[in-house]
C-alpha cells in the first residue's frame, strides 16, 4: 500500500451542482444517494493537489495500490486499509491482464490505453468491479442498511448495462435493474444483459433511443410520489450511471496511472504533457481526465471525439448547447448516441465559479427549451482545455480498416472515432497523445466486419455472415484475421438461455411500471 501524505486538502467532502444539498456529504453517504436532491450531481468539496513525484510513485505499485491512494485523495471516508482490500477485490483475477489497463503505443507517441479487459470486455468495468464494494460496504456502516433493498436503476446504451448486473449480481440488498434501447445495441451486448442469471438483476428492452432511456430514469429519481411508492415496498433507489461519483472516481485512477507509467517506461520524461483522446458520450469518460488534470497530471488538451450525434462537438466549439431541433441518429458506436450529456453539468459547475444558480438555469432552459448558452467566462474556460471534432460512421469504418492494415492493432468503432479525431487535431506526429480503447472489438463485431471488407454502415452483411450470432462471427474472424484471443464468456454466451425478456414504450409511466412488474415478480 501506498503511504498516504497528511495533506489538509484530502479531507474532503461532497457538494451538488445545484446547490440543493444544505451541508457537505461523505463519500459513503453520496455513493447510495447518487443523484442529489432537486437533480444535482454531486462533486468534490475541494480537488486535491498531487505531486510529481507522488504521481511517479505510484507506477511502482500494483494498480490496486494506485487506486487506492487516489480514493484516499478524494476523501474517500474508508480506512485505507479497507480501501486497499476493496481494491484488491475489483481489480484482481476477474481482469485478464496483470497491469489491469495495459498501454500500447500502436504508433509513434500514439498510445492506447486499454480498459477492455474486465470481465464484459468495456471500459465500464473500470468502475463496475468497484463501485458494488464500496456500495455494500456504505450500506453496512449506514442506517440504509435497514432498508430491505435499494434498487439500482441503469439507463445504458449498451455497455454500463452488463457492467453493472456483473458488478452487483447477488450481492446483498441490492439488485439492478438496466434499460437499454431494444434496436440500439449490439447482439453481443444485448446477450450480455439478457442472458446472465441472477435473482437481484433485471433487463428491460426499452422502444426508444438511450435518451429516452436515461429521461425516464433520472425523472423516477426526482418523483416523491413513486419513490413514496417504492418506499412502502420496502425499496430505494440508487443509480450506477456516471451521475454517480461513485462511477466517475475510479475513471480518475486510470488516467492517472497511465501518465505514471508512461513517465516509467520512459515514453515520456517526467513533467512532458500529453494530450488525452476520449470517444465521449455522457462525458463522464472525458470528465475524469479533466478531473486527473486537475490532481496534477500534466495534460496538455483534452479531445472530445464525437460521432454523427455531434452536440458536444457543437458545444464545445460555440458554446451553445442545443438539442431543439437535431435528429438522433444510430451509428456504429452506439455508446455515443447520446444527445443529453449528464456529466457536462460536473465541469460547468466546476469552470463557471461553482456557482450552483447558472447551473439550474442552464438544465431548466435545457429542459423547457431544448438549449442553453453558457456565459462567456465559462465558454473561456472550456476552450483554454478543450478541443473536439466529429467522425461520420464511415469515416470511422475506415479509419478502422486503415489501422488495422497499417499497425496490426484492430480497433472497435468509438477508439476509431477517437484515433480519428486525434490525428486531426494533435498538432504534430511529435506530441504524445493518449487514447482510451473503451472496448473490446467482439463487442460491435457486426460492424467491424464491415469495416474490415469495405462495406458502409448501412450496407447489409452477406446472408451468411446475417444468419451467424456475434460469437459465431467473432470466432470466424478471430481465425480469418488473426486477430488473437477473445474473451472467454463468448465461448458459451450463445448457448445461455434468455432470462430477461421484458418490452418496454419509452414513457415515464411505462418505465415505471416495468419497475413494479419486477419488484412483484421478485416479491417486494
Amino acid at each position: 500500500m501506498i503511504e498516504s501524505p497528511a495533506h489538509p486538502a484530502y479531507q474532503n467532502g461532497y457538494i451538488d451542482t445545484r446547490g440543493q444539498t444544505a451541508e457537505p456529504l461523505p463519500f459513503s453517504t453520496v455513493i447510495i444517494q447518487g443523484l442529489a436532491t432537486g437533480g444535482g450531481l454531486f462533486v468534490p468539496q475541494t480537488i486535491p493537489q498531487l505531486t510529481m513525484a507522488e504521481i511517479l510513485e505510484l507506477a511502482k505499485h500494483p494498480y490496486a495500490s494506485q487506486a487506492t491512494f487516489i480514493y484516499h485523495c478524494f476523501g474517500v471516508d474508508y480506512p485505507d486499509a479497507a480501501i486497499e482490500v476493496l481494491m484488491q477485490a475489483s481489480y484482481g483475477e476477474n481482469f485478464t491482464a496483470p497491469e489491469v489497463a495495459p498501454l500500447v503505443e500502436a504508433a509513434p507517441q500514439t498510445f492506447l490505453l486499454e480498459l477492455m479487459h474486465g470481465p464484459t470486455s468495456a471500459f465500464k468495468d473500470m468502475a463496475l468491479q468497484c463501485l458494488p464494494h464500496f456500495f455494500s460496504v456504505a450500506l453496512q456502516s449506514s442506517q440504509d442498511n435497514a432498508i430491505p433493498l435499494h434498487l439500482i436503476l441503469v439507463a445504458t446504451s449498451g455497455d454500463t448495462g452488463p457492467a453493472a448486473q456483473q458488478g452487483f449480481k447477488d450481492r446483498p440488498h441490492t439488485a439492478v435493474i438496466v434499460f437499454y434501447p431494444k434496436d440500439g445495441v449490439s447482439d453481443i451486448q444485448k446477450r450480455q444483459m439478457t442472458t446472465l442469471a441472477g435473482q437481484n438483476v433485471g433487463a428491460v428492452g426499452v422502444e426508444g433511443n438511450f435518451d429516452d432511456c436515461q429521461k425516464a430514469v433520472k425523472a423516477i429519481f426526482d418523483d416523491p410520489t413513486f419513490a413514496a411508492t417504492l418506499s412502502e415496498r420496502g425499496v430505494r433507489l440508487s443509480s450506477a450511471n456516471s451521475i454517480n461519483w461513485g462511477r466517475l472516481l475510479p475513471q480518475v485512477v486510470y488516467f492517472v496511472s497511465a501518465y505514471a507509467r508512461l513517465a516509467a517506461t520512459g515514453s515520456l520524461l517526467p513533467g512532458d504533457k500529453i494530450d488525452v483522446c476520449v470517444p465521449t458520450g455522457n462525458f463522464g469518460h472525458i470528465l475524469a481526465a479533466w478531473y486527473a488534470r486537475q490532481l496534477g497530471v500534466p495534460i496538455s488538451h483534452l479531445y472530445c471525439a464525437s460521432n454523427d450525434n455531434h452536440v458536444l462537438t457543437d458545444f464545445l466549439k460555440t458554446g451553445v448547447y442545443d438539442i431543439s431541433d437535431r435528429p438522433f441518429k444510430l451509428t456504429p458506436s452506439p455508446s455515443m448516441d447520446i444527445l443529453v450529456s449528464s456529466n457536462l453539468e460536473r465541469l460547468l459547475f466546476e469552470l463557471n465559479g461553482r456557482n450552483p444558480l447558472l447551473i439550474r438555469q442552464w438544465m431548466a432552459d435545457l429542459a423547457s427549451k431544448g438549449k442553453f448558452q453558457v456565459d462567456s467566462q465559462t465558454f473561456a474556460a472550456l476552450q483554454q482545455v478543450f478541443c473536439a471534432d466529429w467522425v461520420s460512421s464511415e469515416d470511422s469504418l475506415s479509419t478502422i480498416r486503415e489501422v488495422f492494415r497499417e499497425t496490426g492493432y484492430l480497433l472497435e468503432p468509438h477508439t476509431a472515432v477517437a484515433w480519428k479525431v486525434a490525428e486531426r487535431l494533435r498538432p504534430s506526429t511529435e506530441q504524445a497523445v493518449l487514447i482510451t480503447v473503451t472496448a473490446h472489438w467482439v463487442k460491435f463485431v457486426e460492424d467491424v466486419y464491415r469495416a474490415l471488407n469495405g462495406l458502409s454502415p448501412e450496407q447489409a452483411l452477406p446472408e451468411e455472415i446475417a444468419s451467424l450470432t456475434g460469437s459465431q462471427l467473432a470466432t470466424m474472424m478471430q481465425t480469418e484475421y488473426k486477430t488473437g484471443s477473445l474473451p472467454a464468456y463468448l465461448a458459451d454466451l450463445d448457448k445461455q438461455p434468455i432470462r430477461h425478456k421484458a418490452i418496454s414504450a419509452k414513457t415515464d409511466q411505462a418505465i415505471r411500471q416495468a419497475i413494479i412488474d419486477w419488484l412483484d415478480e421478485h416479491g417486494y
